[in-house]
């Protein structure tokens, strides 16, 4: 990663990644770039390409040349993958994000679910606003959580098997990064969710860690739930709920669920990061049905900039690149509250290109 005392540029590598992925993440650089102009952010971008593009000329979908970048880089803008349809892995079919999220350590993933000005969320209630901070690299996510090799087996035609790992380190360092944010919000909340009725040692020893990160921050008033309880409780009233920690499959089923609910997965941002690096990644897929169409709403990646662009603020003690990303935040928020503004999954009439090109104008009015 570069070192920011040698110089105030931010380099960014870009993925596009498959399916919508280009539309969505050009959209999003036409922001990036405004801001860029309004605030001399000193801003540099270099596209890796990943992905079913990447296949046929490197015989991969992640070149080891397109991970060196995004090591290189001071952060990294990720677009959806269509890894589903990927070839094994033993024939070049690796799926970028997981590889991303192991290879630089991107422990944390950090999942907003907020209502936006002018929506309702789709439950009928009070607004949401909360967090997911998922564990990223263990659990049962089987291309991420070996060293070596893959978490899941079959040791004869007829039986599967999937190893779950959870590790004192692991939940440690995500438990913290979650309580750190609860320090930052007005509520200071923090609720754990958990199967340890079930997985009593993995989750047991998960719940024994928090516990530990717990009993250092008096301030914050902590909750423990059960997994399917938890599923429940967002559908009853989402907006109860301000910090969950949790581990790795359970933070992606709830922050799908609290997106969804809050407003619509559409608008889910949501960014990876260890201690030295971090990625921007929209919430959602590939959705390869409506690639190429102009259909797709590049708000989740915009919003996932922006999250990048804060995340580097704090590290870099940069007041610029925090007031960087409240701008594009806010452009975000103004143009989402106004209907004739939407795209067509919010009910709207824009397309993906016409709302990132409305988002741009409203960067540049807010910035006056």
């Amino acid at each position: 990663m570069a070192n920011p005392a040698q110089s105030n540029r931010t380099h960014l590598v870009v993925m596009p990644g498959d399916g919508i992925g280009p539309e969505i993440t050009a959209a999003t650089l036409q922001v990036l770039r405004e801001v860029d102009r309004l605030l001399a952010l000193n801003l540099t971008f270099e596209e890796a390409v990943i992905g079913l593009a990447a296949l046929k000329p490197h015989g991969t979908t992640f070149p080891e040349a397109s991970y060196e970048a995004a090591k290189r880089a001071d952060g990294v803008i990720l677009g959806p993958v269509s890894h589903n349809v990927y070839p094994p892995t033993d024939q070049g079919g690796i799926n970028p994000s997981g590889a991303l999220r192991k290879r630089l350590d991107l422990y944390a993933n950090v999942r907003p679910a907020k209502t936006p000005p002018g929506m309702q969320p789709r439950i009928p209630g009070k607004p949401v606003d909360l967090v997911v901070m998922r564990e990223n690299t263990e659990g049962f996510y089987a291309d991420r959580n070996m060293f070596m090799g893959s978490g899941e087996f079959m040791p004869t035609p007829d039986v599967a098997l999937a190893v779950r790992k959870i590790t004192r380190l692991g939940s440690t360092r995500i438990a913290e990064a979650g309580f750190k944010l609860a320090m930052q919000r007005p509520r200071k909340k923090v609720t754990v969710v958990h199967k340890a009725n079930v997985l009593r040692m993995s989750d047991g020893l998960f719940l024994e860690c928090t516990r530990a990160v717990a009993a250092r921050y008096p301030q914050i008033t902590v909750d423990e739930q059960i997994m399917d309880a938890m599923a429940a409780l967002l559908v009853r009233d989402a907006s109860r709920f301000d910090v969950i920690v949790t581990t790795n499959a359970f933070g992606d089923i709830l922050s799908d669920e609290a997106s969804e609910i809050a407003g619509s997965l559409g608008l889910a941002a949501s960014i990876n990061h260890g201690d030295e690096h971090g990625v921007a990644q929209a919430q959602h897929g590939s959705a390869p049905d409506i690639e190429g169409q102009d259909k797709a709403n590049p708000a989740s990646l915009i919003g996932s900039v922006a999250m990048l662009l804060t995340w580097l603020g704090e590290r870099r003690k940069s007041d610029n690149l925090t007031k960087a990303a409240g701008l594009i935040q806010q452009a975000l928020d103004k143009t989402i509250e106004k209907p004739e503004w939407r795209t067509a999954d919010l009910g709207g009439p824009l397309g993906t290109k016409a709302f990132g090109e409305r988002v741009t104008k409203t960067v540049a009015e807010l910035a006056k």
